[in-house]
């Protein structure tokens, strides 16, 4: 036997379409109270607008959880401020001091293959010990000359300052280039230097020079290390070193027009009036060369395109310019950089893993900004990138080809 209950104002529960039955146990009661309710409804002449009125509830609904859906997997046009913390970057420190470069032959002393390469001949590097002389080919770049030796596109200029001044630009067909077996920074020794000095400018040991086959230095042989037995000139391999650009454009490039990030969040720069202005010619800003996911879709709030590769692939800079964004961004990017190239153009590199450029720093086509990740809005490792014109989205393609 059912138990009958009631309501506080004394209404039966089960014979009152007004008020629904109390949780239920009972399906039967709950169906009954629901078909006399609509049944009053409906004698109301209150079916059809009921019906409409529900539609549309499911309606609005539906459509929400699509954006929040898509909210996940696509960019909006425009930024938002954000209290994000900004990804903490190692402070640029001062230059560095180097030797006066002198223009000395540029492999003096250094041991060296016969052959010339060009693109055809080229050999990987890890199957060498020396140098290679490459010619360049109509076409080429410091960034494809890399990628084809395996090679930061750093490496190619610290290690042929001669001839290329640390400046991209200056690479032209016919020249000839130092190729190196592996990164490092090819520089002349200058008698009156330490050699742990030198060492520590390039971010090695003296026993990385020392030990560098092609330096034909000898442990036994090389003596004091305040004054070592190197001779004057001589075109000395730091393999793994590093230094500073001594491009005389690095100083002060005064711009008519500021450079100013135009995504908002805690990595945005300050304003700022120096730098490079980029070519107007774009390279490919990664190794690969796969469409891993999103192309570029306005029409669905995807700005860019995604290339797809692995945690750690090198992302470059598609020309010169000066970063006006390095950090974490709250709105899907994740970590963020954001490079200004002159004439209104920008680049946008995100859900990248590591930065390696920070706030209002100078860069040049082929220059490695940072490496690939997942960080923000995505599924995998790939690298977003954006093309804007002013604070317009332009298709990526239409700069960097495919």
């Amino acid at each position: 036997m059912d138990e009958h209950l009631t309501a506080p104002d004394g209404r039966d529960n089960l014979n009152d379409p007004a008020s629904p039955p109390e949780p239920a146990d009972d399906t039967a009661a709950l169906l009954r109270w629901w078909d006399r309710f609509w049944a009053r409804v409906t004698k109301l002449g209150l079916g059809d607008i009921a019906l409409r009125a529900g539609s549309a509830l499911v309606t609005i609904g539906l459509v929400g959880l699509v954006i929040w859906v898509m909210k996940g997997f696509f960019m909006p046009s425009e930024m938002v401020q954000t209290d994000a913390q900004p990804l903490e970057l190692a402070a640029a420190g001062g230059p560095v001091e180097l030797p006066a470069y002198e223009g000395v032959a540029p492999v003096a002393g250094l041991s060296k293959s016969a052959s010339s390469e060009t693109a055809e001949g080229a050999a990987a590097s890890e199957d060498r010990s020396e140098f290679i002389t490459y010619t360049v080919q109509a076409g080429d770049s410091v960034y494809s000359i890399a990628e084809r030796y395996g090679l930061q596109p750093a490496t190619i200029l610290w290690t042929n300052y001669a001839s290329l001044l640390d400046n991209p630009a200056f690479i032209v067909p016919g020249q000839q280039l130092n190729i190196p077996p592996l990164d490092g920074v090819l520089w002349p020794w200058v008698q009156g230097n330490g050699l742990n000095k030198f060492a520590e400018n390039m971010g090695v040991t003296p026993e990385d020079i020392i030990n560098w086959p092609g330096n034909n230095l000898s442990p036994e042989t090389i003596g004091d290390y305040v004054n070592p037995n190197i001779q004057d000139g001589q075109m000395l391999f730091v393999p793994g070193g590093t230094r500073p650009f001594v491009n005389v454009l690095n100083v002060l490039l005064e711009r008519e027009e500021t450079a100013e990030s135009n995504i908002w969040g805690a990595g945005k720069c300050a304003p700022t009036n120096l730098g490079p202005i980029g070519s107007g010619s774009y390279v490919w800003p990664t190794s690969e060369r796969t469409i891993s996911g999103y192309e570029w879709t306005p029409d669905v709030g995807h700005y860019g395109i995604d290339i797809g590769g692995d945690i750690g692939n090198p992302i470059y800079a598609v020309d010169n310019g000066v970063v006006v964004y390095s950090g974490w961004n709250d709105w899907g990017y994740g970590n963020v950089v954001a490079i200004d190239h002159g004439n209104g153009i920008q680049t946008i590199y995100a859900h990248m893993d590591t930065l390696s450029v920070a706030c209002g720093a100078f860069v040049y086509q082929g220059d490695t900004i940072g490496t690939m990740g997942s960080t923000g809005n995505s599924s995998g490792p790939h690298l977003h990138i954006e093309f804007r014109n002013g604070n317009s989205p332009n298709n990526p393609h239409n700069y960097i080809g495919y």
